[in-house]
């Protein structure tokens, strides 16, 4: 048969490019949804990633705040949409491994309504009061509390906040009265005027207030001391808890049921980002250790880090709300 009737005798769609479909991914700007509001330390992790990520996908990825409930709305938005791989959420241990330990309702799949994609980052809270305010150490604040049970405080805009104040009340053997706030920002305003005492919170969110003069920073809830600001103590030296230890986290996550080949292009869009000086300088700049892995191996620390929060949330003696 020679080449002209061979070709006539191959159906025409047979001729078209296999993959096309796949090659063409995405054709439009990835949505990524940040379960928490502007100005938080999810918000800025997102959007340093998220222009990171652009080279390797040939479409910007466009940050989208949908903060509330602890971020559990963002997190039910991203669970609920189409498994395409065009809406993307940037999850944190509150919406993707406390969640079920802390409310009575979720309303998602915590464990089974999303596919790990690559974990971002990690980072200690910074224990932070008013520059002016009476407490000049952990030790002093801990003292007061036990001298005026819920006589102080606290603010959380967060599963991880909240887990990380209650814990350190736990240990120490203290009570101090919870403010829930809807973000960190506003928590952050009413510390500055005096309206709340403690706020234990992201770097990311303390250490421009701190820099500045506003915020003195007590501890950090990490078990070795932080890069960022390595002449703070950890918690475990300044309130003789040994056993304290409170690290946030970052990941990104598609739906349940997203294309193998399309969480492999993301995973790629994100470890190609992570792996940028840039990027790297900037999420450092926040004390964050960047934290890039393979989706088998996110799987595996979401899974990990579900077990341990569940067990923070129980020792604490947070009840579900």
């Amino acid at each position: 048969m020679n080449r002209r009737a061979l070709l006539a005798a191959v159906p025409a769609a047979a001729l078209l490019p296999v993959a096309a479909g796949a090659q063409a991914w995405p054709d439009q700007p990835i949505r990524a949804i940040v379960p928490f509001a502007p100005g938080s330390a999810t918000d800025t992790v997102a959007r340093v990633v998220a222009e990171g990520m652009r080279p390797a996908l040939g479409q910007p990825v466009v940050v989208e705040n949908r903060a509330g409930a602890n971020g559990l709305i963002g997190a039910e938005a991203v669970a609920r949409a189409a498994p395409d791989g065009n809406t993307v959420l940037i999850g944190t241990n509150s919406t993707n491994a406390a969640a079920n330990a802390l409310f009575r309702r979720v309303p998602f799949d915590m464990e089974n309504g999303f596919i790990p994609v690559s974990t971002i980052a990690t980072v200690p809270l910074l224990v932070a009061v008013k520059a002016d305010s009476p407490y000049r150490t952990l030790a002093d604040l801990i003292a007061a509390a036990k001298a005026r049970p819920e006589g102080i405080t606290f603010a959380s805009a967060s599963s991880s906040q909240r887990v990380a104040t209650e814990s350190l009340a736990a240990m120490a053997g203290i009570k101090m009265l919870h403010v829930p706030y809807r973000s960190s920002p506003l928590a952050v305003q009413d510390v500055l005027s005096g309206r709340v005492d403690l706020f234990i919170a992201d770097q990311a969110v303390i250490l421009p207030q701190a820099q500045a003069g506003a915020l003195r920073i007590l501890a950090v809830t990490s078990g070795q001391r932080s890069g960022a600001v390595p002449e703070i103590p950890t918690v475990r030296e300044a309130g003789s808890l040994p056993d304290y230890e409170v690290i946030a986290w970052f990941a990104l996550f598609v739906p349940a049921g997203t294309a193998a080949d399309r969480v492999a292009k993301l995973n790629n869009a994100v470890v190609t980002s992570l792996g940028t000086a840039e990027v790297r300088q900037r999420l450092g700049t926040f004390g964050m250790d960047i934290r890039p892995s393979t989706p088998a191996e996110a799987v595996a620390f979401v899974r990990a880090e579900t077990v341990k929060w569940t067990n923070a949330i129980r020792q604490a003696g947070i009840e579900p709300e």
